[in-house]
């Protein structure tokens, strides 16, 4: 038993559950809980961030990207209400996060004074646990109940600290609980349901399997079952590194942030196998095609889709003994079919990317990022047009891995998703892609890269047009209003803040920073860089509905859509054609 101030305690409780490091800003109204942190500082960093927004997508960029769960704290008022963007997007994606949130003196509370807030109402909706502290002696465990709590349901914990508890001093006695943060209960697929998906995926003519974010850690065993039984693959969007994407079985993701190919299996499959996802836009898909869901979550089977086949496992012990089964198809003209139009559909990106003769393109600047990131390199992608150019991209092939702003889409989080990764991966190679709209919500916390000395390389693709919108505006045949930007010159503006700032325009440019970004990494840069990519204003290919048939899609809106995105049908076929060849 040792006398410390509840601050403190609180740091000590934050030691035990390994969390290193803290994202806020400090005000009166957290002083003391920060003073704790201050005590603690040999183990916890308090990360100072410019925008309590920006702290707290970065805890929730913390938790996607390791694991482990992020903390962030803001003080009461604006502060605290600053942090909600952050702590939606960690609630809508299921990752844990805890939010210690300051509050107005005890005296003071229920006295209309200055900054306070009824905070409980504000949080209810967001949090899975939200509580306010009492008294000083229950701030260490209601903090380990909080974190618990966030662990145990993969959500968002809340708690409010008045100023003055914080800083009383109490007795502190470190909690004997193990800090179990997994539970081990996994749930074993049942050999009967493997047979009846086995069974099931022989007799079927054009199976693929689709791979969500359940599917995390099983890629060997997920590469076994689709070479085995001769699928072509697809994953969700935020599920991209979960399978090689230099595996010739694997076609993308169906949807805006999708691809030719995956639209095109997924639509002429009559069989589809869900692994660990809860697929939401499975509503849009044909209704002629046996379903399969294999999920661990009770209340996500069938919430999305009615499944032919409905299987509670969890999606590693189900590969890994799918993988197992004895058997060995040969490959069907479906799946060489579907590796052609994988072959074709890259071989038209990197023909996009080779071309500047107008301009440099979106697709130019990923595909260097592509060549020259390393092989663990971790992503932060921002929300919009940028996250289909980086998805459809960038190598997910290695050690690579990314994180995004899934199900909340909020613009804004590609900068502190990579001020997250370089802080927990310090030894890898970190880069972020933002559009020049998400980017400038977020750039004052370039400072914070610049402070901790974070070589992240943050490329921003500047096309002066809130770009995903303008999609949106251009489907439903409205004006394109209200969704262009003024521009900036964002390399001069990083070289301001202390950054590294580069620009490009063209191809032999792009070539040149990239030369300049490795001798600078080779040189063991500690700053932050800046690549300010001025691309052209080009709409990225809509993989929607991908109009290329005309006995589905008619004549007049295949020539439309092929003239809309640079699609030659000597380069993109439909996949018809790509299967009756294959057939013969």
């Amino acid at each position: 038993m040792t006398k410390m101030m509840a601050g403190q305690a609180l740091a000590k409780v934050l030691e035990k559950w390994n969390i290193d490091h803290v994202y806020g800003i400090t005000a009166d109204s957290i002083n003391n809980t920060v003073d704790g942190l201050y005590q603690e500082r040999d183990q916890i960093k308090y990360i100072q961030v410019r925008h309590e927004e920006v702290g707290a997508l970065a805890a929730a960029a913390d938790a996607k990207l390791t694991g482990k769960i992020g903390v962030a704290f803001g003080s009461a008022g604006p502060g605290s209400v600053h942090m909600l963007n952050g702590l939606y997007d960690a609630k809508m994606d299921h990752v844990p996060v805890l939010a210690l949130v300051g509050q107005t003196l005890t005296a003071f509370m229920n006295t209309n004074f200055f900054q306070e807030l009824n905070q409980d109402p504000i949080y209810a909706d967001v949090a899975q646990f939200h509580k306010l502290a009492a008294n000083a002696e229950q701030i260490p465990s209601l903090i380990d109940e909080a974190i618990r709590s966030a662990y145990a349901t993969k959500s968002v914990s809340v708690v409010v600290l008045p100023d003055d508890l914080s800083g009383q001093e109490i007795e502190y006695v470190a909690a004997k609980t193990a800090t179990l943060s997994t539970t081990n209960n996994k749930i074993a697929a049942k050999e009967a349901d493997v047979d009846a998906i086995s069974a099931a995926i022989k007799n079927a003519k054009k199976p693929v399997m689709w791979l969500g974010q359940g599917a995390r850690g099983s890629r060997d065993a997920a590469v076994l079952v689709a070479d085995k039984f001769s699928l072509p693959v697809l994953t969700t969007a935020p599920a991209a590194d979960v399978f090689p994407t230099d595996h010739p079985n694997y076609m993308g993701a169906r949807g805006r942030l999708g691809t030719k190919p995956a639209f095109d299996v997924s639509q002429d499959s009559d069989l589809i196998l869900y692994v660990g996802t809860n697929y939401p836009f499975a509503r849009f898909l044909p209704n002629d095609k046996t379903i399969i869901q294999v999920n661990n979550n009770l209340a996500d089977l069938g919430k999305q889709y009615d499944a032919d086949i409905t299987v509670l496992a969890d999606a590693e012990d189900f590969l890994a003994k799918l993988a197992a089964v004895d058997y060995q198809a040969e490959p069907t003209a479906f799946l060489k079919a579907a590796q052609q139009d994988r072959v074709l559909w890259v071989n038209w990106l990197e023909k996009l990317a080779a071309d500047d003769h107008d301009g440099l393109r979106a697709e130019s600047v990923i595909q260097a990022v592509k060549y020259n990131s390393s092989k663990d390199a971790v992503f932060g992608l921002d929300v919009g047009n940028n996250t289909e150019w980086a998805l459809r991209q960038l190598p997910f092939d290695r050690e690579q891995k990314f994180a995004m702003s899934a199900w909340y889409g909020t613009m804004g989080f590609g900068l502190p998703a990579g001020l997250a990764a370089k802080l927990s991966f310090a030894d890898r190679q970190v880069w972020t892609i933002s559009g020049d709209g998400g980017y400038s919500m977020v750039m004052p916390d370039l400072l914070t890269e610049v402070k901790y000395h974070l070589p992240v390389i943050n490329v921003v693709l500047e096309n002066k047009s809130f770009g995903f919108i303008g999609h949106e505006k251009l489907q439903a045949g409205q004006a394109p209003y209200g969704i262009d930007l003024v521009g900036a010159d964002w390399a001069k503006a990083a070289e301001s803040m202390g950054a590294i700032g580069l620009t490009v325009t063209n191809l032999a440019e792009l070539k040149e920073a990239m030369v300049k970004i490795k001798q600078l990494q080779d040189s063991g840069n500690d700053l932050p860089i800046v690549l300010d990519a001025k691309i052209l204003d080009i709409d990225p290919i809509d993989t929607n509905i991908v109009m290329t048939d005309e006995n589905v899609f008619g004549t007049e809106a295949v020539a439309d859509y092929r003239k809309t995105y640079e699609l030659d049908a000597a380069d993109q076929p439909t996949f018809s054609e790509l299967l009756a060849a294959a057939n013969k």
